[in-house]
């Protein structure tokens, strides 16, 4: 439905309730638009100052604005690289695992709790709006929409489903605990956690263009890894749209913690770029 049908709908719902509801949500996506709008239009004039060689006062002549308002454009629309994210709003997705304490219920690693929130600020210094969700073991479907999922193979059906589609990376177990793979290589990478006894971990991380939404998918072998992605991201996100030009991949980056305190992170080795 377009987004032009789907106003009309909704002000024909003659639910009162399910109406507002329905308007809730479609102004959520409407301002979404309109920020990566806002976002497109920075962009754009950056571009064709940088690579055409335009001054901003021909670029604001011929877009039919002031040179002023280029001035305001460029120092208070989002950054470029909010496209790194999708269009919003983003849906931070992290795994419940049912466990048995006084009762059996699902709970939430305190890891998993950190990273979401730490993907929260992220996304909103983009000005995205977040939602939040959460899916269990034998769930085999993701939320609709653009996601940002923080969540490993060993915790959801439907994340291994997402991860058995990387072309580059996948992530296994053997008798050893588990690891991330190249593809193409073989190459094989664990957690110092489980291979040294350091405070430290190693995480895939993945972004991909499904249709029409965008899916940032971080996993680390231990939770804490997952953090430790959710950080090199915040710092390095500028880079990384930068360096993809629009192009899926995949990523391993290895994190050091101390508790719940990321030390530090770092890629291991580029991007891994998949073909189209």
């Amino acid at each position: 439905m377009s987004s032009t049908d789907e106003f009309a709908d909704v002000r024909r719902d003659p639910d009162p309730i399910r109406r507002g509801r329905r308007a809730t949500e479609l102004l959520a996506l409407y301002q979404q638009r309109s920020t990566e709008l806002a976002r497109l239009r920075r962009e754009a004039l950056e571009e064709a100052h940088r690579d055409l060689g335009l001054p901003y006062s021909q670029i604001a002549t011929s877009l039919g604005i002031t040179k002023g308002r280029v001035t305001q454009i460029r120092s208070t629309a989002p950054a470029p690289a909010r496209a790194l994210f999708g269009v919003g709003p983003v849906t931070i997705v992290t795994p419940y695992r049912y466990q048995a304490t006084d009762r059996e219920r699902p709970l939430l690693a305190a890891e998993d709790v950190a990273a979401a929130d730490a993907a929260k600020q992220l996304l909103e210094s983009f000005d995205f709006v977040t939602r939040s969700a959460q899916i269990g073991p034998n769930d085999v479907e993701l939320p609709s929409g653009d996601l940002f999922i923080i969540c490993g193979p060993k915790s959801s059906h439907a994340v291994t489903s997402l991860v058995d589609t990387d072309p580059r990376l996948t992530i296994a177990n053997d008798d050893e605990g588990w690891f991330v793979e190249d593809r193409q290589t073989q190459a094989r990478h664990r957690s110092p956690s489980d291979t040294a006894g350091e405070s430290a971990d190693v995480a895939y991380v993945a972004r991909r263009v499904a249709g029409n939404r965008t899916i940032t998918h971080v996993a680390g072998l231990h939770a804490i890894g997952s953090l430790g992605a959710v950080e090199y991201l915040t710092a390095n996100a500028a880079e990384l749209y930068s360096a993809s030009a629009g192009r899926d991949f995949s990523l391993l980056v290895e994190s050091g913690n101390s508790g719940l305190a990321i030390t530090g992170t770092g890629a291991i080795g580029e991007p891994l770029w998949w073909e189209k």
